[in-house]
């Protein structure tokens, strides 16, 4: 997230292809930056501009990934963006052998003397980590603990002497090398009770300075709402009051995220509708949107969820409307 302080805007990504895949992050008008979002940023530059390498921890939603662009592109290098996978290997991260050179010369100068040479070399392709490596870019590892553990091994040595250690069979011959001086990385991760994510060796964790991330306080969540739909500020808030309300109904507290937010509002506004009572399309709109987020509060086997969902919309928007009259009331006093 980047922009102008009370300015909302979002983060971008323009593929460029200089010497390996890579992307530069650039902001876009839908960023949002604010003192919270600020100050995260801060922190975590200050822990890369001293070399260490950057942990963004905490549930899907939080704009872990976002927040790790944003913070990329404050570094102004190019970015090597990988996604954590239980297939990786080491070698889909540094590099490896994809196949054969065959060199054959027959020599013929003389007619009646025919030489043959032939020469058989291995083609090595590097990775996007080597990438990054050797040309000083900037790693964002997305959800890196959806790798197993042993395929991340590569990056202790990297973080911790920053030396990349190289298969034999790299063409240059060098079994390492150092790290470029630009070099900075950044991961993100989901909880370990996530599906498909893995319990991190500690050995990485230690060369790691982690920020844990949880929901974005009232103001940037509604700002951010705002600039992703073009909705008008008192509908955000409504929405943004709802999704807030509801984390502390049933037993995950993390949902609804931020994702909620913005896809009620730009439904909303693609209907030219607003969050109101008295608007059919907001009640709908919520009963799809939130319908897994409160699902596992039940009695009698049945779910509570639209019963839990109106209740709360009924309370935001009850509320807005006192206090818009209170405000009306003051002003005409």
């Amino acid at each position: 997230m980047n922009g102008e302080d009370a300015k909302l805007v979002s983060v971008a990504c323009e593929i460029r292809e200089p010497d390996g895949p890579s992307i530069v992050p650039e902001p876009s008008e839908e960023f949002v930056l604010t003192p919270h979002i600020q100050a995260l940023t801060d922190r975590a530059l200050s822990y890369l501009d001293v070399g260490y390498g950057v942990h963004f921890a905490g549930p899907a939603g939080t704009g872990k990934t976002t927040l790790a662009l944003h913070v990329a592109a404050q570094l102004g290098r190019p970015v090597v963006l990988i996604h954590g996978d239980d297939e990786f290997g080491g070698s889909d991260l540094v590099g490896k052998d994809s196949g054969y050179r065959k060199y054959k010369l027959v020599d013929n100068y003389i007619h009646s003397v025919v030489k043959t040479e032939e020469s058989l070399s291995t083609l090595w392709e590097d990775h996007q980590l080597t990438t990054a490596c050797l040309n000083g870019y900037t790693l964002i590892y997305d959800e890196f603990n959806r790798s197993r553990p042993e395929a991340n091994n590569v990056l202790l040595s990297i973080l911790e002497g920053r030396i990349l250690n190289l298969p034999t069979l790299r063409g240059s011959g060098e079994h390492y090398v150092r790290v470029h001086e630009n070099f900075r990385a950044i991961l993100t991760s989901n909880p370990e009770e996530y599906a498909g994510v893995h319990k991190t060796q500690d050995a990485l964790m230690d060369r790691l300075i982690t920020i844990n991330l949880g929901h974005y306080d009232r103001e940037t969540e509604i700002r951010i709402a705002e600039a992703k739909s073009g909705l008008p500020r008192s509908d955000a808030e409504r929405i943004v009051d709802v999704i807030r309300e509801l984390r502390t109904v049933g037993v995950n507290n993390h949902r609804p995220t931020i994702r909620a937010c913005i896809a009620i509002a730009k439904i909303l506004a693609h209907r030219h509708s607003r969050a109101r009572t008295d608007d059919p399309t907001f009640w709908w709109v919520c009963c799809d949107v939130l319908k897994t987020d409160t699902a596992k509060v039940t009695h009698d086997g049945q779910s509570l969820m639209w019963q839990k969902v109106e209740e709360v919309i009924k309370k935001v928007c009850g509320n807005h409307t006192k206090r818009r009259k209170n405000r009306h009331r003051d002003a005409a006093a």
